[in-house]
C-alpha cells in the first residue's frame, strides 16, 4: 500500500504542466543528442545542466533525466543507419543493427529498438520503485565511517572496473579528487591549490569540468572530416517486423534487462558493460552464433534492452545513496547539491514529492519515447545528412555560451576549454575521462565524512576496519586496489620467445 501511495504521489507531481513539459523536453532533446554521433548523453547533460539553475528542482531532475534515457533512445538510430555509435552503449547496435540496414531492413531495427529499449527501461523502473525503499533502510544505518568506505570503494570500482587498464581509470579518480580539493578547506577555509587565483576560491566549476571533458573533446575526436550520410530511406511500412521476429526477440530482451538491471546498479560499469555483455551472452546460448554480426535481429534486441535497464536502475545508488555509479549519474549529484538538495537515504523522506515524481517522469518518459521515436525517424535520419563542419561549430558556442551564464565568469570558459584539451589528450593516449568526473564530485564528499569519522574515533585510523559495514567495504576497496594493480605489471612481464620457422620450411 505505501508503494501504491507513493506512486500516486510521483504521478500527481509529475503530471503537472510543468513538469510534464520539462519530461517532454528532456527526452527530444536526449534523443536528438543521441541520434548525433559522439555526442552522448553526458555531454549533453554538461550543456544542459546551466539551464536547470533556472527552473524548480523537480522540474531540473525530470528534465536532466529525460535527456539520460532519451540520449539511449537515439543512440541505437546512427548505429543503424551510418554504423557510427551516437552513444558508446550503442556501438554494439552497430554489430547486427548496420548489417540489417545494409539489407534493406533498417526500419525494422529501428522500430525493433524502440520496442526494445521500452521493455528494457520499463524492467529498470520496476527494480528501481521494489529496491529502492530497501535500499533507504539499509543507508539510514550508516555513519560516517560506513559512507566513507562505500564512496571510496564507489571510486575504485569505478576506475579498476571501467574500460582500459584499471591503473589508468585509478589515476583519473586520483587527479579528479585532487580538483575537486582546489578551493577553500571545508573546515578551515584556508586555500588550497589555487595557484593564486582568486577565481578558484570557490572550487572548479562542475559545468566547466564536464563541459570541457565530455563536451569539447568529444567535438575535437568527432571532426574527421567525412560526410556521413544515410543511404537508407525508411517508412511506416519498411518498419513491420517480419514474422516470427516478435516472438525470437522476446528472451533476448528478457536476457538483456536483467544483465543491464544488474550492471546498471555496480558502481563504474553502466550501459555500455552491460550492452555488451548481454550481446555475449546472446551469441554463447544461440543456436546459430554464426549469425551474429550478419543482421540478427537478437543482436539488435538483447543490448537495446540491457543499456536501457542499466540507465533506469543506475538512479538506486544514485538516489538512495548518493554514490554516483557512472559519470552520468555524478552529474545528476551535481545538479541536486546545486539545489540544495542533499543526495542520500533522507531524500526519500524529506522530499518524497521529488523522488517519486521522478521515478513516476521515468514512465511517463519511456511512453514519450515510444511516441516520438516512431513518427520522428525520418526527422532524425534528415539531421544525420547534415555535415559535420556545419554542426559542431554550433555546438561548441552552445557550450561556451552555457559554461559563461552560470556565474557570468569568462574564467569558467577557459576552464572548460583547458579541460576540452586535457579530455581529448587523455583519449588519445588511453585513459577515461569518466573517472574522473566522479572522483571530482566524491572527492569532497569523501573527505568531509573521513573528517567526521576520525573526529569520532580521536584519530585511530583502525577503528574504522572494526565497524561492520565499513571495515567490509575498506576490505574490498584493498582488494580491488590490488587487483587494478596485479592487472595492470600482468601484461608486462616478459613472455619466452618462440622459436623462429627453420628457413627449410
Amino acid at each position: 500500500m505505501d508503494l501504491l501511495a507513493n506512486m500516486a504521489l510521483g504521478f500527481q507531481t509529475a503530471f503537472s504542466p510543468d513538469n510534464l513539459f520539462y519530461c517532454f523536453l528532456g527526452v527530444f532533446l536526449g534523443t536528438f543528442i543521441g541520434v548525433l554521433p559522439g555526442i552522448g548523453a553526458l555531454a549533453a547533460i554538461s550543456m544542459l545542466l546551466p539551464v536547470t539553475f533556472y527552473l524548480p528542482p523537480t522540474a531540473a531532475l525530470v528534465m536532466l533525466a529525460g535527456v539520460y534515457y532519451g540520449a539511449e533512445y537515439g543512440g541505437s538510430i546512427a548505429s543503424i543507419l551510418l554504423n557510427l555509435p551516437g552513444t558508446p552503449s550503442a556501438a554494439v547496435t552497430c554489430l547486427d543493427g548496420y548489417p540489417m540496414a545494409q539489407q534493406g531492413r533498417a526500419g525494422e531495427a529501428l522500430l525493433m529498438t524502440t520496442l526494445a529499449s521500452f521493455f528494457g527501461g520499463s524492467v529498470g523502473i520496476l527494480l528501481l520503485m521494489g529496491f529502492a525503499p530497501l535500499l533507504v533502510k539499509v543507508a539510514l544505518a550508516f555513519g560516517p565511517a560506513d559512507y566513507f568506505a562505500v564512496m571510496l570503494f564507489g571510486l575504485l570500482a569505478a576506475s579498476a572496473i571501467s574500460q582500459g587498464t584499471p591503473i589508468k581509470g585509478i589515476i583519473m579518480v586520483v587527479l579528479g579528487v585532487l580538483i575537486g580539493c582546489i578551493g577553500a578547506d571545508l573546515e578551515t577555509g584556508a586555500e588550497r591549490f589555487t595557484l593564486g587565483m582568486p577565481a578558484l576560491f570557490d572550487g572548479v566549476s562542475i559545468i566547466a569540468l564536464a563541459m570541457g571533458l565530455f563536451g569539447i573533446s568529444e567535438i575535437i575526436a568527432s571532426i574527421d572530416g567525412k560526410d556521413h550520410k544515410p543511404q537508407t530511406r525508411i517508412t511506416f511500412r519498411s518498419m513491420l517486423p517480419r514474422p516470427g521476429e516478435l516472438k525470437r526477440s522476446l528472451m533476448p530482451m528478457v536476457r538483456g534487462s536483467a544483465i543491464g538491471s544488474f550492471f546498471g546498479t555496480l558502481p563504474g560499469t553502466g550501459q555500455t558493460i552491460a550492452a555488451f555483455m548481454s550481446y555475449v551472452v546472446e551469441k554463447k546460448v544461440s543456436k546459430t552464433p554464426e549469425r551474429f554480426g550478419k543482421g540478427t535481429i537478437e543482436g539488435v534486441m538483447a543490448p537495446e534492452a540491457a543499456n536501457n535497464a542499466a540507465a533506469q536502475t543506475a538512479f538506486i545508488p544514485t538516489l538512495t545513496m548518493g554514490i554516483p555509479g557512472a559519470a552520468t549519474m555524478a552529474l545528476m549529484l551535481g545538479a541536486l547539491m546545486i539545489h540544495g538538495i542533499a543526495p542520500g537515504p533522507m531524500l526519500m523522506t524529506t522530499r518524497p514529492e521529488l523522488f517519486w515524481g521522478l521515478v513516476a517522469s521515468f514512465w511517463i518518459g519511456n511512453v514519450l519515447l515510444v511516441v516520438l521515436n516512431v513518427p520522428l525517424i525520418g526527422l532524425w535520419v534528415r539531421i544525420l545528412s547534415v555535415p559535420y563542419q556545419w554542426l559542431y561549430p554550433a555546438i561548441l558556442v552552445m557550450i561556451c555560451i552555457g559554461v559563461y551564464s552560470v556565474n557570468n565568469n569568462v574564467f569558467d570558459v577557459y576552464l572548460a576549454l583547458v579541460f576540452g584539451l586535457l579530455g581529448y589528450a587523455m583519449r588519445m593516449f588511453g585513459f577515461e575521462p569518466a573517472p574522473l568526473l566522479i572522483g571530482f564530485v566524491l572527492g569532497p564528499m569523501i573527505e568531509e565524512n573521513f573528517r567526521r569519522a576520525m573526529l569520532m574515533a580521536r584519530g585511530n585510523f583502525f577503528a574504522l576496519f572494526e565497524r561492520p559495514i565499513s571495515g567490509t567495504l575498506l576490505t574490498l576497496a584493498i582488494g580491488l586496489l590490488l587487483w587494478a594493480l596485479w592487472t595492470s605489471l600482468r601484461p608486462s612481464r616478459a613472455k619466452p620467445a618462440t622459436p623462429a620457422p627453420s628457413e627449410s620450411a
